[in-house]
C-alpha cells in the first residue's frame, strides 16, 4: 500500500510540520486564499460523504470565494433535478420553497444524507440571503453535477414542455414510452432488464436532446429554465449511456460518469460567460487526480484529472481533505439504514497518520511544500457504504502532491446531522469499490 518505511517517519513527520498551518478560524484561510489566486476552478474534496466538518470547512471557504473574489456557483456531485430545486431557492425565484430545509427535504435518493442534512441547510440560507443583494444575472448558483437521474430528468422536461412546447413534448413522450417497459423507479431496473438485450433507448434520448436544442428559440424568456431543459436531457443521454453499460461494468461506467460531470461543469460556466468561476464540491476520489493513484493502473480517470488538463491554464486548485479518527454516517451496504459509525485510527505509515504524528490538530498543507513526498502513501477514503472492520480497503496508494495543490487535515472530526431518519429504500449499485 505505502513506500512509507518505520525508519523515514521521523523524517517525513518534521516535514510535515514545517510545511504545515494551522487552522482553527477563518482568518488562517487566508494563505489558502492567496494561493488560490485569480483560479476560476476550485475543486474541494472530502474523505467521507458523512463528516460534519468536511462540510462547513468547505462551506467557509465557499463563503470566502464567494464574497471575495465572486465565483458564480457551487456544483456538487448530486443530481440535477434536485440540486436545480435547491438553485430555485437560493436565487429567489418565484415559487421555489418557504425555506432550505423543506426544498431538500424532498432529496430522496440514497444516500439521503448527502445533501439532506443541516449543513447544507446551512449553507443555502447564507446563500439565499446573499443573494437577495444581487442582479438577477450576479446570483451565485447551487447546482448537481451527477448522472444517475434518468426518470427524474425525463419528468422535470415533460412538466416543463407540456405548456411551452407541443413539439418538443412529444419528443420526451417517446423516450419515456421506451423506458416505460423496463418499470423504471431507478436507472438499475433499466440495467438489469436490458442486460443482453440488442435493444436500446439511447436513440429516443439522442432525439429527445436534438429535438430540444433545435426548439430552445421558441421556448419562454426565462434563460436559465431553458438551459435546465436542455441539460435535463443531457443527464438523459448519459444516465441511458450509463445504465446500459452498468453490468457489462468495469471502470467504464466510472469514466462515463466522470466524463459527464466534467461536461456539465464546462457546459456551466459557458452559459454563465467568460467571467465566471466555480466551486466544485465532491469526494476526493473524484476531484483528486486520478493519475496519482493506483485507478491509472485500472484505466480509470476522474474529474479532477480532466478539469486540470482541459483548464490548467485558467487556474486549477484540488484541495483535498482528511482526518485522523471520529465518526461518520454511512450505511453497511447500499440502500441501507444510516448509522453512526466509529471511524478509527488512522492505519500506521498512512498519510493520516503521518500528519497526526506531526500534531494532533488542524492544519493546511500546499503540495509545493512536500514535494520530496513524491511515492505512494496510503490515503483513506470511505465512501456512503462502509464498515470499521475492513479499514484495510480503503486505503488509495496516492502521490499526495501530484493528487491535489492543497491539503486540509482535521484531526477528529463527527459525523454529519441528517435531515432524514430513515432511508428511502431505493437500490443503486456501486460503481468503485469505495462507493463514491
Amino acid at each position: 500500500m505505502s513506500q512509507v518505511k518505520s525508519k523515514d517517519i521521523p523524517r517525513n513527520v518534521d516535514q510535515l510540520q514545517q510545511a504545515s498551518h494551522k487552522l482553527d478560524t477563518d482568518a488562517d484561510l487566508d494563505v489558502l486564499l492567496d494561493e488560490i489566486g485569480d483560479s476560476r476552478f476550485v475543486l474541494l474534496g472530502e474523505a467521507s460523504h458523512g463528516t460534519h466538518e468536511y462540510y462547513t470547512w468547505r462551506t467557509r471557504i465557499s463563503k470566502r470565494l464567494i464574497k471575495e473574489k465572486n465565483f458564480s456557483m457551487i456544483a456538487v456531485e448530486g443530481d440535477w433535478p434536485d440540486c436545480y430545486r435547491l438553485n430555485r431557492y437560493v436565487k429567489g425565484y418565484e415559487n421555489s420553497g418557504e425555506n432550505a430545509k423543506e426544498v431538500l427535504k424532498e432529496f430522496n435518493r440514497w444516500p439521503t444524507w448527502m445533501w439532506a442534512n443541516w449543513e447544507t441547510v446551512a449553507l443555502t440560507e447564507w446563500m439565499h440571503k446573499y443573494n437577495k443583494k444581487l442582479p438577477p444575472n450576479k446570483k451565485v448558483g447551487f447546482y448537481g453535477l451527477d448522472v444517475y437521474s434518468l426518470w427524474e430528468s425525463m419528468e422535470a422536461i415533460l412538466i416543463y414542455l407540456h405548456k411551452k412546447d407541443p413539439i418538443a413534448f412529444r419528443s420526451v413522450q417517446k423516450a419515456m414510452d421506451c423506458f416505460e417497459p423496463f418499470n423504471i423507479k431507478e436507472g438499475f431496473s433499466y440495467a438489469e432488464r436490458s442486460y443482453g438485450i440488442p435493444f436500446s433507448c439511447k436513440r429516443e434520448v439522442q432525439d429527445l436532446l436534438v429535438n430540444i436544442r433545435n426548439r430552445m428559440p421558441f421556448f419562454d424568456t426565462d434563460h436559465e429554465a431553458v438551459f435546465n431543459a436542455e441539460q435535463n436531457a443531457f443527464v438523459a443521454l448519459n444516465a441511458e449511456r450509463y445504465y446500459h453499460a452498468m453490468l457489462s461494468g468495469g471502470e467504464f461506467t466510472w469514466n462515463i460518469r466522470d466524463h459527464h460531470m466534467s461536461d456539465t461543469v464546462n457546459r456551466l460556466m459557458n452559459f454563465h460567460g467568460s467571467d465566471s468561476k466555480i466551486i466544485i464540491w465532491e469526494h476526493n476520489t473524484h476531484i483528486g487526480d486520478a493519475r496519482a493513484t493506483n485507478m491509472k493502473h485500472s484505466g480509470l480517470i476522474n474529474i479532477g484529472q480532466l478539469i486540470q488538463e482541459e483548464h490548467n491554464k485558467e487556474g486549477v486548485m484540488r484541495i483535498g481533505f482528511g482526518s485522523y479518527q471520529g465518526t461518520v454516517i454511512a450505511g453497511y451496504n447500499w440502500g441501507a439504514e444510516m448509522k453512526k459509525m466509529q471511524v478509527p485510527k488512522a492505519k500506521q505509515d498512512s498519510w493520516e497518520y503521518l500528519l497526526h504524528e506531526a500534531g494532533p490538530y488542524d492544519k493546511l498543507i500546499f503540495s509545493k511544500d512536500i514535494e520530496n513526498f513524491n511515492y505512494p502513501i496510503g490515503h483513506r477514503a470511505i465512501g456512503v457504504v462502509y464498515d470499521p472492520g475492513y479499514e484495510y480497503g480503503n486505503y488509495v496508494p496516492s502521490i499526495i502532491p501530484e493528487r491535489y495543490e492543497a491539503f486540509i487535515y482535521l484531526d477528529t472530526t463527527k459525523a454529519l446531522n441528517s435531515l432524514h431518519i430513515k432511508p428511502d429504500g431505493l437500490q443503486m449499485p456501486e460503481t468503485y469499490p469505495w462507493g463514491v
